[in-house]
């Protein structure tokens, strides 16, 4: 394996893990506040990049996709409220059946709305000819947006959890929700929020791999369980540590083409996530119990 074939494989592997890492960061922020896991993290990426596609035709790109995220958000935040806020004292496996459906829900109003054609944005700046050779590898200007925003996703909700009145109330109803409705924390709308936040760092991430990772109804299932197998990596409701275990995860599978075949890849993914679930459950990092640590 030659140094430029090494470099290629680690951006290649630093870019799909920075994706599989905003879909985890998707996961924990809502089990965090709610100890659900949302298994229609996935479907999130899809209607946001989807719904950019649509509008992008009608509109300016950036406006597409802030049109995108806001109407994403805002079913994230209607299934909250029509699904899941009326369920009193429901278990874990109820709550992931309803995610679960959720998820097949809107992968089938996606293929009704859109069919099965493959559709992708525009690349943000220059084309897929226009890439940047870097040490011997050839690097996408999308990839460059890819880091950029995932860096800036983490950062941002780093800040908002830790600085704002609103991140901190999220903090205490994960910590202890009959504790913080106490305090005249709106537990219900703080549930809420989250699955908004989630939803909107999901169609922004489905915006931002469009160009490069493509888009069709189905897509989001995939990305749904490598991004749960990261935030089981790095310990479910752990953030910061997601980042490291996608990167991680990004880059064995990038590596492994080398020696496996590429129908192989998954298998690496599903390997992971049992061996972490066998072996050490809280994940390598040790999971967090309050938001945005």
């Amino acid at each position: 394996m030659t140094p430029d074939l090494i470099v290629q494989y680690i951006f290649s592997g630093i870019t799909i893990g920075s994706i599989y890492a905003i879909v985890a960061i998707g996961f924990n922020i809502i089990y965090n506040a709610t100890g659900i896991i949302n298994f229609a993290q996935g479907e999130f990426l899809m209607l946001g990049g989807m719904t950019a596609i649509s509008l992008s035709s009608v509109m300016p790109l950036p406006a597409a996709i802030l049109c995108a995220v806001l109407i994403t958000a805002c079913a994230g935040g209607l299934i909250e409220i029509v699904f899941l806020r009326w369920l009193k004292n429901p278990t874990q496996m109820r709550l992931i059946v309803i995610t679960i459906g959720l998820s097949i829900m809107l992968r089938e109003a996606a293929l009704h709305i859109w069919d099965e054609k493959v559709r992708s944005l525009p690349y943000f700046t220059g084309n897929e000819i226009s890439a940047i050779k870097f040490l011997g590898a050839f690097i996408s200007p999308q990839v460059l947006w890819v880091l950029g925003i995932t860096g800036a996703i983490v950062a941002l909700l780093s800040l908002f959890f830790n600085m704002t009145m609103t991140g901190k109330a999220m903090r205490a109803c994960s910590a202890n929700k009959t504790a913080a409705g106490l305090c005249g924390i709106s537990t219900g709308n703080m549930v809420t929020l989250s699955f908004m936040i989630s939803a909107a760092i999901g169609a922004l991430a489905g915006c931002v791999i469009s160009p490069i990772a493509q888009t069709q109804y189905d897509c989001g299932t995939p990305l749904a369980i490598k991004g749960f197998t990261v935030a089981v990596l790095g310990g479910l409701g752990n953030s910061t540590a997601a980042l490291v275990a996608g990167l991680v995860l990004g880059l064995l599978e990038a590596f492994s083409v080398s020696v496996l075949p590429m129908a192989y890849k998954d298998v690496i993914a599903i390997t992971i996530l049992l061996m972490v679930l066998f072996f050490k459950p809280s994940g390598l990092f040790g999971a967090r119990e309050a938001a945005g640590r």
